[in-house]
């Protein structure tokens, strides 16, 4: 097994990814292959990972988590993200939703959705992505109108993890504002074992097995007890959602390039060319140097976003900074990895074309590359680049 030992960690934060990194090994790593050649995802994992706390792991006891800070929840998404990223997207999507239905919710809403899917019962994808909609969230044209004791809803979601197979979903839509203010965004649950839509699978070059889907909505109707949160407040709970989002894709990020460099560092001292193992030429160590430069300042960027969460702040350059870094690092410790690999790396029969590809992807979802340098330029300079709030 590989070295595990950081200073950076307390005692338990150490034995605790020491832990899951030996059921990765046992229980991921010999299976990853299969399901990634199917497209599909082993969809008994989330429950036999939830002791670990992977599920709802930062939410306090009396919500149904262990309390783990947000340093202890980017140790598990980096070993998430070093044995399989689609994995990673999965945990990070089902937290996302847990974690607003645990802020969100109603008494009944937790009762009936919240404790299975920390449990691992319950399949569920977020729906904010539209057709022509992704960064501009406040944009969304997907709409709901109150029509007695149900809301009917029209438009269309695209890029959903999950979303024609799972059992729960968090749509977001936007709602009439009261007379003389603007529309809003609201969150509803939908349930799709009580209520139809259409569903249709989008395949992928990257999280293959993620089922990513677009659905549409044609007068689907949600009761009312199925609003999530206030009416028209839907915005400030996604932007919620999104900085945790944001530390972990970065943290996933992480585990990738560790897990390319891992891969390469064992290459390069086994590979021989002209006599030799590759590893003793001057380019192929700058290359794997540079590999290890990026994955270690990628983790101390999360760590740092991490640590500002505990502390009670919004963190939310800190996760911007991590996710923009890590996403953008672990591609080029993947493509470093591909160059040390030579053709062998374009070899689907070897994880780095997996992780080349994934790598590549995690630099879109939870805020694109561009979005995030304009998020921490705002937090820097106090002017926003957005458009729409500008003076």
């Amino acid at each position: 097994m590989r070295h595990l030992e950081d200073d950076d960690l307390t005692s338990e934060q150490q034995l605790l990814r020491e832990n899951v990194a030996r059921f990765m090994e046992r229980e991921v790593r010999p299976t990853v292959a299969e399901f990634e050649a199917r497209g599909e995802f082993d969809w008994t994992l989330p429950a036999r990972l939830a002791e670990f706390g992977y599920l709802g792991g930062f939410l306090p006891e009396d919500q149904g988590g262990y309390g783990l800070s947000y340093m202890d929840f980017a140790v598990l998404m980096e070993e998430a993200g070093y044995q399989w990223h689609s994995l990673r997207a999965i945990l990070n999507t089902m937290n996302m939703a847990a974690l607003m239905i645990a802020r969100l919710g109603t008494p009944q809403q937790k009762e009936k959705y919240l404790a299975p899917l920390l449990a691992g019962q319950l399949r569920v994808w977020v729906g904010i992505t539209e057709p022509n909609h992704g960064s501009d969230v406040a944009g969304i044209e997907t709409r709901a109108v109150q029509e007695g004791g149900h809301w009917i809803i029209n438009g269309s979601k695209l890029w959903i993890t999950n979303g024609a197979i799972a059992e729960l979903g968090i749509l977001m839509a936007k709602t009439a504002g009261r007379p003389g203010e603007p529309d809003g965004i609201t969150a509803f649950l939908v349930d799709s074992r009580e209520t139809a839509f259409e569903k249709r699978r989008v395949h992928t070059m990257v999280l293959r097995a993620t089922t990513t889907s677009e659905l549409s909505f044609q007068d689907m109707r949600i009761p009312q007890a199925n609003v999530l949160g206030e009416v028209g407040n839907g915005l400030k709970n996604i932007l919620l959602a999104l900085s945790f989002g944001r530390l972990s894709v970065a943290a996933g990020a992480v585990g990738a390039a560790q897990a390319a460099f891992d891969l390469s560092v064992e290459y390069a001292k086994t590979r021989r060319q002209f006599g030799a193992p590759i590893g003793s030429y001057q380019l192929v160590q700058k290359m794997v140097v540079d590999m290890q430069v990026r994955t270690e300042a990628a983790r101390q960027l999360v760590r740092r976003a991490a640590r500002t969460l505990d502390r009670g702040r919004p963190g939310r350059m800190a996760c911007s900074i991590a996710k923009l870094y890590s996403a953008q690092a672990a591609h080029e410790v993947a493509d470093l990895a591909l160059q040390v690999h030579g053709g062998m790396g374009y070899s689907a029969d070897y994880p780095i074309e997996r992780i080349f590809r994934d790598t590549r992807g995690a630099v879109i979802p939870e805020g694109t590359t561009e979005i995030q340098t304009l998020i921490i330029g705002r937090e820097l300079l106090g002017i926003s680049a957005f458009g729409a709030d500008r003076d």
